[in-house]
Formats: structure tokens, C-alpha cells, sequence
């Protein structure tokens, strides 16, 4: 009864217990997890379902909105170079629109096969196409067509940027599902062939065919069809004008074939004909595509407006875009690298840079390669998309600035450049395998030294010098290491500009930038560029600065530096491991990279040089690792017209011709060249101009002082033609010393003829009346002369210490003597006299021969008394003067008619042929050439001595006789006699 009173839960609990615990829960425990793991996902399922739907509200909630007047008439961009002039309207020249009623069924149905074969059958978005492109693409089938649709293209093409995230295409979805409710699906197909994109700057398929083949859409075969329907994919790539891509554009071609025939538009013939057609076959000449001005340029401005304007689209948005262009660079940039200003080895030879304002970061001008490379647009650009180890050009920004920053080293800061290892054991060489010892930061850089950079930047510590050259711009794929401080890194130009730029703008640093700003139609303006930005210390970056100055004047950069400029700059190479010298079987001395960076107050360049692929014949051959230098000069000295210079700022203090930071303890160094002081010197901007004020008055001086000498030798000139006249007219003396036969006698310094009056040039003499008192020999006159030269017959004898013929009594003035009874005691010459003369002058035939030092006639055996020797056999070898003897004497004395001549550098008589011993020559055929004096020959003698009569007259600087035309005699002496000798052998 008690149980009628239980609760039924306490019925429940009793039944329960009395049941067998095992057989009842274990199936329910297993039911009960099945259950609870099925609600569990469907719930997360309506949750994720949930969640991804708010998702793709929340992400298409900002989409734009489908605009009439962008979809039907597209608004072509304008684009400005940097004083506001027009320099390109992009896209209006390109696009011919064309209603769906003038596309040809090939056309439409190439493009249809290629890429939306299921357009007439979806909504806008083809999910069954879209999984089946997936499945062929793992397959490999990679030409057949993509997952897109023909109206989500348009969606792309016309509304949204060309990002791949999930929202864009959130966004691509929705708006192409409410394009195919608005419009037909013809109308979308027009709207899609007006605005594709196929290459050469060509917008739609109709301006397309005017491009590539001249055509009208109706008029294009079936193979030229193919091709541009294979366009849209990759245009540059596929583009067949470029001679690079003739084979791809063929292979692309095919495809599109291949694939009509798969849907059944074309035959299996049709398609293998079509196959057989050159790809070329049909296209215009390149020179005759329409082209864009400054084409690197002008993909550089693009690419910069789509990265920071995703949502515009330059080819139909309208866009004013107002550019850092400077046509002037820019020319100047494309002639440099294209046109032979420069010799490059080869045609595969490239060369890349960015030419930009120092201050401001606005880009002037690029270079992004040389021949085919030059045109690239919407493809690689080697001036903004470069990736090559840039070498030494690091070691300015990730060793010695972070430095002279975070340890505050004085440019005079030792480094010990010894042998040294990376941490892992490897050994690191300098350039020329050698080792210097301790040597300044200066230096270490200035001869771009390998060990003491790396050195440096382990001091500073390789993780903040990474900080510090990342606020420089500089960008790392990979963390940087030890071998990061000798440029492993890898670069672009314009990074390396944008970082030397901060150098010198005072440690400032601007983004390199190509757009100022863009205009939309509705007058709303987007700025681009950043402000300057201060990165490092104003003291840095002008002690980088002055140590720069080095490389360029004395060090590796000389190559680039321009005299009146203030260059600062660095050069940097790479080198080919071990394993690639072997595998190109190139030389040691191969450089891979050579690269320049450098600036001036007005203007920043970094210029990389090299080859785009490794191989044999591409390497850099050490003569031509100049190159980026030269390519550099050329653009600076044409462009750079501000000469000022970089002005050290107050921070800084220098100490002789290095620099430490003021207020900070002087850097230990043994270098004694610095001397202790804490003196301010003037501003370079100072001396600089002190110095080309002295120059211009230096100059100015200079000038006035030529003025003033070409004035006086004018004058002079006057002068002497005056002197000349009247002393031609005074019939002055002549100091040549020949005979010569002008009446009035000639005032040339040279010998003198028979004239009236006598000559008074102190040179020879003929009869004259009176006698000549010059010094020079004298004829027979009367009375004797008393010149001091030699003396014919004359009574009474001379008394002028010269010589004497026959006289009666015998001369007493100490020369030479004739014939004489008793023999004369002058001391001169005596003739045949016996007994024979003591007097030490000359003798004649005497027997015995005298010993009296003096002259002797002829005698036997000859006199060995070092006077002159007659005619004797054998000849003398007393030095003295000899007689016609044969042989002739070689005794250095006179020497009469001897054949052969004699060589003894003594007086000859006539001889044939004429004598070459420096003495004095009679008549002979063809005149001597010895350089003494000379008589009547013909043609006349060019020995530098006398000359007799002769017609023409001689040019050879000596005395002159009678001559027609009459003698041009070189200016004369002060005409003394004795004073200045004559000098031609006679």
C-alpha cells in the first residue's frame, strides 16, 4: 500500500534500479553522441551560413554602383607632366566602340570559345564553369579558359580594381548578377569587347584590329581572329609585334583554335589551316603602332595610381593625373641609354635608374633598359621593380650612417682592416685580396673596403642597422646577415635613390614618388607623395655626405664626378660565386652587377648596370664596370644646373679635412694629419664663393694683362720694321762673319763682299777702300787694315795682330807672316825662310822642319810640331793644318783639296764629294752640308754657314754673297764684333 503512496518519480527511480545497468546505456550513450554531433553541425553550418552571409553583405555593402555613362561611353584619362603641360591622354586615341550588330559571329565566337562558353546559359556568375576550370587546371590544361565570366570581366574591367581579395570579389559576384538583370546579354557583350584590354595600349577589339593588322573588324581572317582573341590573358606577353613573344603569341593562337574547334564553331580543317598561318603574317610594322610618349615613365605613373587608388580605373574614370615628369630628363634618359652617347659592349647589355629631386622625392625622369626593354609598359619595369644585390651602394646606409648615428663615430674613426671571418668560419675578402691594417672610416669607405664594413655594422649591430635602412626605405625579403653589410640585399634603383636622396636633403627622406596628385571628374583630389620625414641626424647625413665627396674625387667613383658640381656618390659590384665562374666558364675578374648612386644638392640618381640573364658572353668585364658612372655624369652634367654646395650644418665641427660630432669626445685615433681643435671653420657655401671671386678678378687681371702684351709686341713689331728701315739706310754692322757682296753693305752679322764702304759687321772682308775695321779678315788694301783680322799683301805690312802675305821688312803685328828675309819674330805665321823661324808662329818649306810649335810648310819627313803642316807624305798627325795630302790628315786640323775628303773637323778646300767635318767648305758639287761655311755652289748650301754667290739665295741661317732675289737674313745682334761668335763654321 505504501507504493500507492510513492510519487511516480519514486516508482520511476525504483524501476530503474532494478533494470540491468549494462543493457540499457551503452546504446544510448553511442545514440546520444551521433545525435548531439549532427545537431552540432548543422548548427555551425547555419551559423557559418549565417555568418558568411552577413560576411558578403558587410563586404558588397560599399560596392559601386552600376553607372550607365561608364558602362556605354568610357572616359579616357589625362595625364600631366610636372609644369601641368598635357603630355598623354590615355586610352582615347585607343578606343573604337562597336555596337553588337558590327561584330562579326568569328569574333564573337573566338572570344566566347576562349573565355565564357556557357555566356548565354548562366546569370553572370557560372559556379559549374568556375569548378570546371579548377578541375582542368589540375589537370594542366592551363590555355583553356578561366573562371571568370564574360560580365564579371566587365564588372573588373569597368567598376573595380584589379586586387585578388575576397572582398573585390564579393563585390565582382554581386555586381555582376545585377548587371545581367539590367542589361541583355548582347548588350554586355558589346560593352565587354569595347573595353578589353588587348595590348599596345589598344581598348576594344575594334581598335584592336586597326592596331595590329590595319583592318576592319569584318575584314580579319580567321588566324587573326585567334590571335586577338588570345590577347585578354596576358597582352604583353602575348603581344606578336615583340619578337620575344612570337613563339608564345603562336602558342596562344593555337589554343584559341583548338578551342573553337572543341565547341564547334570552326572545322577540324579550318583549324589546321589557320594553325599553318604565320602568327606575323598580316601585322603592321612596329613603327607604324600607335605609341605612348615615355612609355617606362608612364607605366611607372599607372602602376603608382592603381596601388593607391585600387578603386579608380585610369582607362575609363576620367582621371586627371598630374605627374613628377620633366620631358627634358626624360629625353635625355632614353637617348643616354639607346642612342651611342655611351659605348656599350653589346646589345644585351642593360642599364636601369631613377633621376629624382633631392629634396622633394619627385622622380624626374627613369631609365628601364636599353632596346626591346625600353618600351615596357604594363610589364616589368627595371626602375621601380628591380631586384638585384646592389654591392657596395649599402655600405653608406646599413654600415657608416647607423655608425655615425648610434656610436657617433668622427669620420676619422679607426678601423682595423685585417684578415677576417664571417661567424660561420668563412673568410671575407677585400676587392684587391690585400689588407691594410688600421685606416679611417673615411678611407674605408672612400676604397669601398669589404672587411671593415662588415666590421662596422657588427659594432652598430645588424638588427638596428636593418631599423635604420628600413627608415631609408630600403626593404629586406630575407633577414639580413653579416653579409648584408656588403650589399647581398636586394634592391631597386629607385630604393637606392630615395635612401642617397636623405643624404642630401639634411637626413630627411621622401619617398620617391611619380604622381603629385589625381583629379576626378567631380573636382575631388587625392595628393600623393609624403611629407619629408626626419630619419636621421642633420650631422649623419652631412658627414656621409663629405665622406661621399671622397669616393667621387679620389676614390672608386672618379669616373662620375662633374668639376663644377658638389658630387657625392658611391659605386658598388657584385660578383659570380665560384660554382658560376665554372658553370659559365667565365673569368675571375667577371662582375655581375656595377651600380652608381650619387647626388647633388639639386638632384639624386641611382643607376644599375648589368645583364638580365646569367651566361657566357653576359657578364660585366672589369673595363666596363664604368659604365653606371658615366651613364650618371651624362645625365648630371646636362641636367644639374645648381652649382651651390651642401652646407655643413652647426652640429658638425671640423678637424682639418675630417669631421666629428660637436659635443661629443674626440674619436681616438693615431692618425696625427688631425689636428686638435674645436675651431668653427667657413661654410664651404663661403668659401666657395671667395674663392670664385678671386678667380674672376684673377681672370679678369689675366685678360687685361694679354691685352697690354699684344698691344706691346704690336708696338715692338712696329718698331723693328722701323729699325730694320733705317738701318738698312745707315748701312750698319752684320755679325755673321761670311762674305757676302750687297752694295750698300749688308748689316746681317754674316761675311762681307767687296763693298763701298766697308763692312762693319765684324764678319770677313774683300778689298775694300778704305780698309774694313771689323774684326773680320781683310783683302789687299791700301793702306793695310788695322781690324785685328787677317791681312793680304800690303805695304807698309799690318800692324792689326791678324796675318800677313809677302811684305818687305817682315810684319811685326803677331800674325801670320809670308815669304821673309830675315825670318820675321812676330810670333805669327812665317813662310819658306832659312834658316827656318823660332818665332812660334807658322813655317814654310824648310829644312831641317822647324820645331817652333807654329805652322810648317812642306817638309820631310813632316814637323811634329802641333803647328800647320804642308803638303807631305805621309800626312801629319800634329794637330795643325794640312796640305793637299793623300790619304787626307785626321789630325783635326785645316785640310786642303784631298780626295777622299777629310773628316778631321778642320777647314777643306774643294773637294768631291763636299766635306761633312763641321769646317769650312770651299766651292764643291753639291754644296757640304757640314755646318760650316760654304762658297758659290749650286743649289745653294743648308749647312748653317757662309755663302757665296748663289741663286736662289741660301736658307741656311749663315753670311750671303751676291744672290738673286736678295738673301732673307735672320734679325740682327747689337752688332759688336766679338761678342756674340758666330756660329757657322767659316
Amino acid at each position: 500500500m505504501s507504493e500507492n503512496y510513492r510519487s511516480r518519480e519514486e516508482r520511476r527511480q525504483v524501476k530503474k534500479k532494478k533494470q540491468p545497468a549494462s543493457k540499457t546505456q551503452k546504446p544510448k550513450g553511442k545514440t546520444s553522441f551521433f545525435r548531439k554531433f549532427l545537431i552540432t553541425c548543422l548548427l555551425l553550418g547555419i551559423v557559418g551560413l549565417v555568418a558568411g552571409v552577413a560576411t558578403f553583405f558587410v563586404m558588397i555593402k560599399d560596392a559601386p554602383k552600376l553607372e550607365k555613362a561608364k558602362l556605354v561611353n568610357p572616359l579616357s584619362s589625362k595625364i600631366y607632366d610636372k609644369n601641368g603641360d598635357l603630355v598623354y591622354e590615355y586610352g582615347k586615341e585607343k578606343r573604337t566602340n562597336v555596337t553588337y550588330e558590327q561584330i562579326p559571329k568569328l569574333v564573337e565566337n573566338a572570344f566566347l570559345a576562349t573565355e565564357d562558353s556557357r555566356f548565354y546559359e548562366h546569370s553572370g556568375v557560372d559556379f559549374k564553369g568556375t569548378a570546371r576550370a579548377v578541375l582542368v587546371s589540375l589537370k594542366g590544361d592551363y590555355g583553356s579558359q578561366g573562371g571568370s565570366t564574360i560580365t564579371q570581366q566587365v564588372i573588373k574591367n569597368y567598376f573595380l580594381s584589379m586586387d585578388k581579395t575576397p572582398k573585390r570579389k564579393a563585390q565582382e559576384i554581386y555586381l555582376a548578377y545585377k548587371l545581367e538583370q539590367q542589361y541583355s546579354k548582347h548588350e554586355i557583350l558589346e560593352m565587354y569587347l569595347n573595353k578589353i584590354n588587348l595590348g599596345n595600349r589598344s581598348y576594344g577589339i575594334a581598335t584592336a584590329a586597326q592596331n595590329y593588322y590595319g583592318k576592319e573588324l569584318k575584314d580579319l581572317t580567321l588566324p587573326e581572329v585567334a590571335m586577338l582573341a588570345g590577347l585578354p590573358k596576358a597582352p604583353n606577353n602575348y603581344d606578336p609585334t615583340k619578337k620575344e613573344n612570337v613563339q608564345k603569341a603562336t602558342e596562344r593562337r593555337n589554343v584559341v583554335l583548338s578551342l573553337m574547334n572543341r565547341h564547334g564553331y570552326i572545322t577540324k580543317q579550318e583549324m589546321e589551316e589557320a594553325i599553318k598561318v604565320d602568327v606575323e603574317k598580316g601585322l603592321k610594322p612596329a613603327t607604324q603602332l600607335q605609341t605612348m610618349p615615355y612609355p617606362a615613365f608612364m607605366d611607372a605613373v599607372v602602376k603608382e595610381v592603381e596601388k593607391e587608388l585600387p578603386d579608380a580605373n585610369i582607362g575609363s574614370d576620367g582621371l586627371e593625373i598630374y605627374t613628377t615628369l620633366d620631358p627634358k630628363a626624360q629625353k635625355l634618359a632614353d637617348n643616354i641609354l639607346n642612342n651611342n652617347i655611351i659605348d656599350y659592349p653589346n646589345d644585351k647589355f642593360q642599364g636601369a635608374f631613377t633621376f629624382m629631386d633631392t629634396k622633394t622625392g619627385e622622380v624626374r625622369a627613369i631609365g628601364s633598359g636599353r632596346g626591346e626593354n625600353k618600351a615596357v609598359f604594363k610589364g616589368h619595369n627595371m626602375a621601380i621593380e628591380l631586384d638585384r644585390a646592389a654591392g657596395s651602394t649599402m655600405k653608406p646606409i646599413f654600415d657608416y650612417a647607423p655608425a655615425i648615428e648610434y656610436l657617433k663615430w668622427a669620420t676619422y674613426h679607426q678601423i682595423d682592416d685585417s684578415p677576417f671571418k664571417y661567424s660561420t668560419g668563412q673568410e671575407v675578402r677585400n676587392a684587391d685580396r690585400s689588407h691594410m691594417g688600421p685606416i679611417t672610416m673615411r678611407e674605408a669607405l672612400k676604397m669601398s673596403r669589404n672587411i671593415p664594413a662588415i666590421k662596422t655594422a657588427k659594432e652598430v649591430g645588424i638588427s638596428k642597422s636593418k631599423e635604420f635602412s628600413e627608415k631609408l626605405g630600403i626593404t629586406f625579403n630575407t633577414a639580413p646577415t653579416e653579409s648584408t653589410a656588403i650589399g647581398t640585399n636586394e634592391v631597386s634603383p629607385t630604393e637606392i635613390a630615395g635612401a642617397y636622396a636623405a643624404f642630401g636633403n639634411e637626413g630627411k627622406y621622401t619617398k620617391p614618388h611619380f604622381v603629385k596628385k589625381v583629379v576626378y571628374p567631380d573636382g575631388k583630389s587625392q595628393s600623393f607623395g609624403q611629407k619629408p620625414k626626419q630619419v636621421m641626424t642633420d650631422s649623419t647625413a652631412y658627414m656621409i655626405t663629405d665622406m661621399l665627396r671622397s669616393v667621387v674625387t679620389s676614390g672608386t667613383g672618379t669616373s662620375a664626378n662633374v668639376g663644377s658640381l658638389d658630387v657625392a656618390g658611391k659605386t658598388g659590384t657584385t660578383n659570380y660565386s665560384s660554382k658560376q665562374l665554372a658553370q659559365y666558364k667565365i673569368p675571375e675578374s667577371a662582375t655581375r652587377d656595377s651600380w652608381f648612386a650619387g647626388y647633388t644638392p639639386q638632384y639624386t640618381m641611382a643607376v644599375w648596370t648589368g645583364y638580365m640573364k646569367d651566361g657566357k658572353d653576359e657578364y660585366i668585364s672589369s673595363k666596363n664596370t664604368k659604365i653606371a658612372q658615366l651613364i650618371f655624369k651624362e645625365m648630371m652634367s646636362e641636367m644639374a644646373t645648381d652649382k651651390s654646395r651642401f652646407k655643413m650644418p652647426s652640429s658638425v665641427i671640423q678637424e682639418g679635412s675630417e669631421l666629428r660630432i660637436k659635443g661629443e669626445k674626440r674619436d681616438s685615433s693615431p692618425n696625427t694629419s688631425v689636428p686638435d681643435t674645436t675651431e668653427q671653420p667657413k661654410q664651404d657655401q663661403q668659401q666657395k664663393t671667395e674663392e670664385e671671386k678671386k678667380q674672376e678678378e684673377l681672370k679678369k687681371q689675366e685678360e687685361l694683362k694679354k691685352q697690354e702684351e699684344q698691344k706691346k709686341q704690336e708696338e715692338l713689331k712696329k718698331q723693328e720694321e722701323q729699325k730694320k728701315l733705317e738701318e738698312q739706310k745707315k748701312q750698319e754692322e752684320q755679325n755673321n762673319g761670311n762674305g757676302q757682296g750687297t752694295t750698300p753693305p749688308a748689316n746681317n752679322g754674316g761675311g762681307q763682299g767687296n763693298t763701298t764702304p766697308p763692312a762693319n759687321n765684324g764678319g770677313g772682308q774683300g778689298n775694300t777702300t778704305p780698309p774694313a775695321n771689323n774684326g773680320g779678315g781683310q783683302g789687299n788694301t791700301t793702306p793695310p787694315a788695322n781690324n785685328g783680322g787677317g791681312q793680304g799683301n800690303t805695304t807698309p805690312p799690318a800692324n792689326n795682330g791678324g796675318g800677313q802675305g809677302n811684305t818687305t821688312p817682315p810684319a811685326n803685328n803677331g800674325g801670320g807672316q809670308g815669304n821673309t828675309t830675315p825670318p820675321a819674330n812676330n810670333g805669327g805665321g812665317q813662310g819658306n825662310t832659312t834658316p827656318p823661324a823660332n818665332n812660334g808662329g807658322g813655317q814654310g818649306n824648310t829644312t831641317p822642319p822647324a820645331n817652333n810649335g807654329g805652322g810648317q810648310g812642306n817638309t820631310t819627313p813632316p814637323a811634329n810640331n802641333g803647328g800647320g803642316q804642308g803638303n807631305t807624305t805621309p800626312p801629319a798627325n800634329n794637330g795643325g793644318g794640312q796640305g793637299n795630302t793623300t790619304p787626307p790628315a785626321n789630325n783635326g786640323g785645316g785640310q786642303g783639296n784631298t780626295t777622299p775628303p777629310a773628316n778631321n773637323g778642320g777647314g777643306q778646300g774643294n773637294t768631291t764629294p763636299p766635306a761633312n767635318n763641321g769646317g769650312g767648305q770651299g766651292n764643291t758639287t753639291p754644296p757640304a752640308n757640314n755646318g760650316g761655311g760654304q762658297g758659290n755652289t749650286t743649289p745653294p748650301a743648308n749647312n748653317g754657314g757662309g755663302q757665296g754667290n748663289t741663286t736662289p739665295p741660301a736658307n741656311n741661317g749663315g753670311g750671303q754673297g751676291n744672290t738673286t732675289p736678295p738673301a732673307t737674313t735672320q734679325p740682327e745682334t747689337d752688332g759688336n764684333a766679338g761678342e756674340t761668335p758666330a756660329n757657322n763654321g767659316q
